[in-house]
């Protein structure tokens, strides 16, 4: 250092010094450390360029900053935000604060897949200096606002996920709840972000400051005696702060490496602008965080090195849009303590009432104004006299003032909480009211506070005022926290929407209502009065299916294949999830291309399923007009259908293209190719893996008997498109199960197919109940039985049969053990085909109960002897003799039918009947029976 520099903070230096030598015992890493400070801290203030320091959100900051704005009236502002994010800030005004400005990515190209989506945001607030610098920008002719941060690009290329230590959560955050997720997953970038990065220092603070957390230690010692501070005093103490984190951080971090990084950037890109533009560096004004005002690379300052070479962005599509945002998100998403947002801006509506100055705000912004708070002259200490270039030592030395201001602020509080809590079911009263006054100031005298805040309030209410229960829905913290201001969510108006989202707007348009507003709307559709409200249900079914869940509900009225409602009632929050609407018009400029885009990237998906593609056709059949793109998604599941080895997904299939089949035979004159060519292909790939599935162990009864339920259920449509039955017959014939379900499953095709008949396989269910090794089985059996029921639903009245067997032959000793194990086996795998049984039981069995003891089961009744039925031919025969000669031409048409050869005997038309019954007398018989009803 030179002696002009020694001289600037002569006194401090020696203080420092002094103070080394006394707590070590002589000159070491302290006094370096120590004086390393200062030196920072001189450097920055000798810059030629005026270096402005913030801390994010800080009401502080924000004061300072517009003092010193219209002070200095600088001409050319540099910002620390992503430069590409320029274009979005004058749609700003047509916002309600807070919002974010978000960059996001769904296509990525030069970065890993599984990154995608990519998204940064940087939420701006009325209380902080970037929004003052912003709006001071814009709203003032011949000033240029520059943003000179990394942009949002290279804010992935220099991220390193997985290789850096997690930071711990803040166990004061605030939950994830909607409004804390608004900003999702986003990577934030944090305006003038400070705060400790070494987790020893925090703690000290934390525990000698005796706080909680680390927004409750700001606001007491740097918040509140800043908010009326001078320009230099600010100035100093800021930087003071920032070289004390920056110095005593981590030197072998990624992120100390990626802060470097960033500040190299900036510097090179001011003085890129300087030497284009040819701005005096005393004209001109750099924000950025308090962090990076104390930098010490090479880089640094208009006079600094230009090593440094920016590399050239990916190939990845970014678009640019504002966001809605909220106290809430920014607190979760950048590990604030709850409520700390809503502190500041209670905090900055007091500073602007108390220090006169006038803050800046956009032209036409939407919302109101900073509440004005009451105007009180401020009391605050002598400062010792000391040179104009040092205001350190004198804020260093100030004790810290409780004003009157703030005593009537906390009977405020006080009285207000005891009246909040009542409103919500406690038992509070004006003693309460006094209790939190005093208790507030206790708890600030106990933690060597001079005044109590806001925490220290919370605090006292809490005990002061919760007992042992919480009468309504809202504890005494939750309350205060309303009580502050709560949090308040910000608004993106609609000339600030996206091509898509103001597209949304128009269309919904003729329901009248106001869908910018946050909650629930119900909206009555009634297309039969009104036909031009169906285009309104086609875009409400569409955003159901790309919104998040609760942003479209239907309350009435469903969308199925070859149905429309006539009536609808909808549950709208649009204004809630308008962050998700916005995100939508980045991937496209109407929500007909973005909801084909992603049907189209679901059915080309590598892991795509045949499942999931014939999914993707049901959608774009039901939201999409036209023919085109589910006939191209339907090639496609036909593609994925070729390629798949494995069953998992047959139960899916069946049902998919059961239901599309039966929509195209409803509504198309002929079935598109597509579903033809599925049906030959599914046949046949089927009938190839049948064999390997029936003896697959990874392959459940379920999917097996969804592979026999396609095969039975196209077989007809298959065999007219040129498919050979014998292929089935040989599949099945090749199967070989070991497993009791399978093996039920396998009786039930071969029945199907013909080649066992009922009697065989009534006979071997019999021998099964016979085997007493067998019966603990039988439920497994039964089961697979059941899900016969999918392909062979003609064997509805067999399983009935099986169970009321086992029922009716089994003791009690041997039914009752595997008893349970047969209700969970059909609940588990047979939920959906219990209907089918319970219908079948219903017609067979009895409908009352006195009807039991006589009732005899069908398949228990004995057919009749064939001497018997021999014997009652003849006589059957005679009694046909007449009806046959009364409607001879009826008689011919059945003989005809029955490829039976003659001619009537007009001499004796009685013996030609009699002759031809008994030729036929089983015809005959049957004949009779039909003709009579009997």
């Amino acid at each position: 250092m030179t002696g002009t520099t020694e001289g600037t903070f002569a006194a401090l230096r020696t203080q420092l010094r002094e103070a080394a030598a006394t707590f070590a015992g002589g000159p070491d890493v302290l006094e370096s450390i120590l004086l390393g400070l200062v030196d920072d801290v001189d450097r920055a203030v000798r810059e030629p360029l005026e270096i402005f320091p913030v801390c994010h959100h800080s009401p502080a900051s924000a004061i300072a900053m517009a003092r010193r704005l219209r002070e200095k009236q600088p001409k050319v502002v540099y910002l620390e935000l992503c430069e590409d994010m320029a274009p979005l800030l004058t749609e700003l005004r047509n916002c309600r604060l807070p919002v974010a400005v978000q960059a996001f990515a769904t296509e990525v190209d030069g970065f890993p897949a599984e990154w995608s989506p990519l998204s940064v945001v940087a939420p701006i607030t009325e209380a902080s200096a970037e929004y003052q610098a912003i709006a001071y920008a814009l709203d003032t002719p011949g000033v240029e606002l520059v943003l000179v941060d990394r942009s949002s690009d290279h804010v992935f290329q220099w991220d390193e996920r997985g290789t850096q230590d997690a930071e711990p959560a803040d166990p004061d955050a605030p939950p994830a709840e909607e409004e804390a997720a608004l900003h999702g997953d986003a990577v934030g970038v944090e305006l003038g972000d400070l705060r400790p990065r070494f987790a020893e220092l925090e703690e000290h603070l934390l525990r000698h400051g005796r706080v909680r957390h680390w927004s409750e230690w700001w606001h007491q010692y740097v918040e509140l005696p800043l908010g009326d501070s001078d320009h230099d005093t600010y100035r100093q103490v800021m930087l003071l702060i920032g070289s004390l984190f920056r110095r005593l951080a981590p030197g072998d971090s990624h992120r100390v490496h990626v802060d470097e990084d960033r500040e190299r950037h900036m510097w090179t890109r001011m003085r890129e602008h300087l030497a284009a533009t040819g701005t005096d560096p005393a004209d001109c004004l750099y924000v950025c965080g308090a962090f990076h005002a104390a930098s010490r690379v090479e880089e640094f300052g208009v006079h600094g090195t230009d090593t440094f070479e920016i590399g050239p962005r990916t190939a990845t599509k970014w678009q640019h849009g504002l966001i809605p945002s909220s106290h809430a998100a920014i607190e979760a998403q950048f590990g604030l303590a709850a409520g700390s947002v809503s502190i500041a801006a209670t905090l900055w509506a007091k500073n602007v009432g108390r220090t006169r100055v006038r803050p800046y705000r956009l032209a036409g912004q939407s919302g109101a104004g900073a509440p004005r708070a009451r105007k009180t002259a401020a009391v605050t200490a002598p400062v010792p006299a000391v040179a104009p270039e040092d205001r350190l030592t004198g804020f260093l030395r100030r004790p810290p003032v409780l004003d009157g201001l703030d005593e009537a602020e906390l009977l405020g509080w006080s009285v207000e909480v005891v009246r909040a809590a009542r409103r919500n079911g406690y038992l509070a009263s004006t003693a309460d009211a006094i209790a939190v006054f005093e208790t507030s100031i206790l708890l600030a005298g106990m933690r060597d506070r001079a005044k109590p805040t806001p925490y220290d309030f919370q605090d006292a209410a809490v005990t002061c005022i919760e007992k042992d229960t919480v009468p309504g829905r809202r504890d005494v913290r939750r309350i205060v926290a309303i009580m502050m201001g709560g949090d308040r969510v910000g608004q993106v108006g609609y000339d600030a929407l996206p091509p898509l989202a103001r597209d949304v707007h128009d269309r919904l348009a003729p329901l009248n209502l106001r869908l910018q507003q946050r909650g629930v709307q119900r909206a009555l559709l009634d297309m039969t009065g009104r036909p031009e409200l169906e285009r309104c249900s086609d875009v409400l079914w569409m955003l159901r299916r790309l919104l998040p869940q609760g942003a479209a509900r239907p309350i009435m009225g469903e969308r199925r294949l070859g149905e429309r409602s006539i009536q609808e009632s909808w549950d709208l929050a649009l204004g809630t999830h308008q962050r998700a609407l916005i995100e939508l018009g980045y991937e496209g400029v109407s929500i007909e291309q973005v909801l084909e885009q992603r049907l189209r990237r679901t059915a080309y998906a590598p892991r795509a399923t045949t499942a999931t593609v014939l999914e993707a056709v049901e959608d774009a059949t039901l939201y999409l007009r036209g023919r085109r793109l589910p006939d191209e998604l339907g090639t496609r599941a036909l593609e994925v259908l070729s390629a798949e080895r494995t069953v998992d997904g047959a139960p899916e299939v069946l049902r998919r293209v059961r239901r599309l089949l039966a929509y195209y035979r409803t509504s198309e004159p002929v079935l598109p190719p597509w579903i033809e060519s599925f049906v030959k292909a599914g046949y046949a790939h089927y009938c190839t893996l049948l064999p390997t599935a029936f003896t697959d162990e990874d392959a459940t009864v379920r999917q097996v008997a969804a592979m026999l339920g396609f095969l039975f259920s196209m077989e007809s449509l298959a065999l007219s498109l040129g498919c050979d039955r014998t292929q089935l017959e040989l599949a099945v014939a090749q199967s070989h199960p070991r497993d009791p379900s399978r093996t039920a499953l396998l009786w039930a095709a071969r029945t199907q197919l013909g080649h066992l008949s009922r009697a065989d396989l009534r006979a071997k269910c019999d021998e099964l109940l016979g085997n007493p090794l067998v019966v603990p089985a039988y439920p497994r059996y039964l089961s697979g039985f059941v899900h016969a029921l999918e392909p062979v639903p003609g064997l509805t009245d067999f399983v009935v049969e099986a169970v009321s067997n086992a029922f009716g032959r089994l003791p009690d000793p041997v039914l009752l053990p595997w008893l349970p194990t047969l209700i969970t086996t059909l609940r588990a795998g047979g939920a959906e085909l219990a209907p089918l049984l319970i219908r079948e039981a219903g017609r067979i069995f009895p409908g009352r109960l006195g009807a039991l003891d006589e009732w005899v089961p069908p398949w228990r009744t004995q057919p009749e002897p064939a001497a018997a039925r021999t014997a009652r031919r003849p006589a059957a025969g005679g009694g046909v003799h007449a009806l046959l000669a009364a409607h001879p031409g009826t008689c011919d048409a059945v003989a005809t039918l029955l490829g039976c050869e003659g001619t009537w005997r007009t001499a004796d038309p009685g013996s030609s009947g009699a002759a031809l019954a008994a030729r036929h007398p089983d015809t005959a018989v049957a004949l009779e029976a039909l003709l009579t009803g009997g």
